[in-house]
């Protein structure tokens, strides 16, 4: 299997979805992981940059995927929108995260507070 170097999330209530691609920007996973499920599938994963958009539970994710060593990214929904091709919808959204965590684009501060 490939490196996956950048990692689009959209988390849902209990249904995540993943996009996943290499450094030469090919799709190297797309998956749905159940929320039981989304620690334990990162834990095996190296230290990789993961695009999420900002949300209330965004933070919790985003310091739970920090614990692991991934660097994450959190996204103003105003910045995401534009990446969505078609309609809106969990896989979509996975996409447009992946492309809008890109390090030039403007990200949200991960809150710090447990």
């Amino acid at each position: 299997m490939q490196t996956i170097t950048t990692i689009g999330l959209d988390i849902a209530k209990s249904v995540f979805q993943v996009h996943g691609i290499d450094a030469g920007g090919q799709v190297v996973i797309r998956r749905q992981l159940k929320r039981r499920h989304v620690l334990t599938f990162f834990e095996k994963l190296p230290p990789c940059l993961v695009g999420i958009e900002a949300c209330a539970s965004s933070h919790h994710w985003s310091r739970e995927l920090q614990a692991l060593g991934h660097t994450v990214r959190l996204m103003p929904p105003a910045y995401v929108k534009p990446y969505v091709k078609r309609q809106k919808n969990d896989m979509a959204d996975g996409r447009s995260h992946l492309r809008s965590g890109h390090p030039s684009q403007h990200a949200v501060c991960a809150d710090q507070d447990a």
